[in-house]
């Protein structure tokens, strides 16, 4: 043990990969059909590892914990900015019946069991993982009047009943988001992530890691003309609307110039690209299809466009097609439209708008004429704009430093509640302006998902042997109280969103859940289930509530006991 005391001592930052390595290990283990998760798990391995003795410098919890709640804001400021309607009243409601339901029940176990303002204060600051409440707590009791000596005591029990309930607080709510939850809804996260992904997308299911459609919209078919002999390439084509489009023929063997007064002979070979309805439609009225396409193949290409052409801003699709020029849109297809990052269903009657980013498919030069005329190309890349996310952070930093005082009572959104907001408005800005703030889709995932497991295993280092021994000392009141003030409002508000409020679907639900609990590692357990960013808009909204709400369970806390 002495050994290990050293090593950490010498390099605690081995205490900190150590803890992420066997949490993830743990994590991954089933107990029946539980399963802890990396985050459980790295909160669980980093007690037992502190048990050795080990500190970690708080300034790398807050940098882990602001590069994960920017990157969850980021994600999810286009959707949230969307969503802010009548339909955000539920979310106000379950973080308001949270805070409500908590505050009951830290009174009615400090009623119960006698417990002094200290106790109960550090004891819905920890069961409730919101460490804002020792600051108002402590700057609450020093303001009682009383003597130096009792005042002190009284701040030294917020910390220790802090202390001993503050890890399972974390994991009690990891418990009730990701297992209980999901169970108790019949769905599971994932699964209730792609019904409501379905839902934002018009009824099409987004397709996940390694998965493509069986049934692809924009299909190529090679086929030997014998229907078609006698007719030109613009009479086929225009017969199905333009929905379909010949990109060679081949003729005897060899490749002939192709333009739209060319007549098909039977026998020639031609290259059909299209919609699939259209091509089905379309097949008999050609030849036979054939497998041969030597000579006759071509690379096609996507292109994303950011639609910006003047007096077509709320065009629909189909008057933007009788509008533009049928040589300027020969051989393009609109393979998918996204509006602030969120996937608009590609219909007739779907309404385009200055900013929307369109992915064109179609051979090179066709996708170049329609992002030219559509706008300007947004070209791909895998490099994220440090400039955006450093501004975006700073800022958010800077916001959780103000503090408002109302009736004596100091309220801030803290770091977190600040790199949230300028998450969200980054986020949101970005999806208006594509252009900027590039962070592609696995830098932010290993932002959230290093930045978060950092974050709890930095809290399970420096908090997990302090709580042991208290526990040791103290006996388990405290620690069984902690189990029912984390659990008892969270099941209650559960109930309260799935039967009153009327939550549906599970992903919805977890994040709201998390975000009114302002409990970000069962967050980030949600994420991980769910694989997608769906939760993050009803947490988004809940969480910023919850940092006021709950901080201000210290004062009242401490008044009402």
């Amino acid at each position: 043990m002495d050994w290990i005391h050293e090593v950490f001592h010498k390099s605690p930052e081995v205490a900190l990969f150590l803890s992420l390595a066997i949490g993830y290990l743990i994590g991954q283990i089933n107990f029946g059909k539980f399963q802890l998760g990396g985050v459980g798990g790295s909160l669980l391995a980093a007690v037992v590892i502190s048990q050795a003795g080990v500190q970690i410098d708080n300034g790398v919890k807050s940098i882990m914990f602001a590069v994960f709640i920017y990157a969850v804001g980021y994600d999810s400021g286009p959707q949230f900015f969307n969503s802010l309607n009548r339909k955000s009243l539920r979310e106000i409601a379950m973080a308001v019946f949270l805070a409500v339901s908590a505050l009951v029940s830290v009174l009615v176990c400090a009623k119960i069991f006698g417990l002094n303002k200290g106790l109960a204060a550090g004891l819905a600051g920890g069961a409730l993982t919101q460490s804002a409440i020792i600051g108002t707590a402590g700057d609450a009791i020093a303001r009682l009047g009383l003597p130096a000596d009792q005042t002190k005591l009284l701040q030294s029990d917020v910390a220790i009943a802090y202390a001993v309930t503050y890890v399972f607080g974390s994991l009690g709510s990891i418990i009730v988001c990701v297992n209980i939850l999901p169970k108790f809804m019949g769905q599971s996260l994932r699964d209730a992530s792609i019904e409501a992904e379905k839902t934002l997308s018009g009824g099409t299911a987004s397709a996940g890691p390694g998965q493509t459609a069986a049934l692809p919209v924009l299909v190529g078919r090679v086929f030997r003309v014998v229907a078609a002999a006698g007719s030109t390439v613009a009479e086929i084509e225009i017969r199905e609307q333009d929905m379909i489009a010949i990109e060679r023929i081949r003729r005897a063997g060899k490749l002939i110039d192709l333009r739209p007064d060319v007549m098909l002979l039977a026998g020639d070979v031609v290259l059909v690209v299209g919609r699939r309805e259209a091509m089905v439609a379309t097949a008999p009225q050609i030849g036979e299809e054939v497998v041969d396409t030597d000579g006759v193949s071509v690379v096609m290409q996507t292109r994303q466009g950011v639609f910006t052409k003047k007096g077509m801003n709320h065009t629909t699709i189909a008057a933007v097609r009788t509008t533009v020029d049928r040589d300027l849109r020969h051989g393009i297809f609109i393979q998918s439209i996204k509006r602030a990052d969120q996937p608009l269903p590609i219909l007739p009657e779907t309404t385009l708008e200055h900013g929307d980013v369109i992915t064109f498919y179609g051979s090179p030069q066709d996708t170049k004429r329609a992002v030219d005329a559509a706008g300007y190309e947004l070209p791909y890349t895998n490099k994220t704009d440090f400039i955006y996310m450093g501004v975006g952070i700073v800022l958010g930093l800077l916001i959780g430093l103000l503090v408002a005082n109302v009736g004596g009572i100091p309220l801030t959104l803290g770091s977190g509640g600040g790199c949230l907001l300028a998450g969200l408005l980054f986020g949101w800005m970005r999806g208006k302006h594509p252009m900027y703030g590039v962070m592609p889709s696995a830098a932010s995932q290993l932002l959230k998902d290093f930045g978060l497991a950092a974050f709890v295993a930095v809290v399970g280092l420096n908090s997990g042997l302090q709580a042991v021994v208290t526990v040791k000392q103290s006996g388990m009141t405290i620690f069984l109280l902690g189990v029912v003030v984390t659990l008892v409002p969270l099941l209650l508000t559960m109930l309260f969103g799935r039967y009153v409020l009327r939550y549906n679907n599970a992903a919805l639900l977890a994040g709201a859940l998390s975000g009114s609990r302002s409990a970000n590692p069962a967050f980030g357990g949600v994420l991980d289930k769910a694989e997608s960013a769906v939760p993050t808009v009803p947490f988004a909204i809940t969480y910023a509530l919850a940092n006021v709400l709950l901080t201000l369970l210290g004062p009242l806390v401490v008044g009402l006991v």
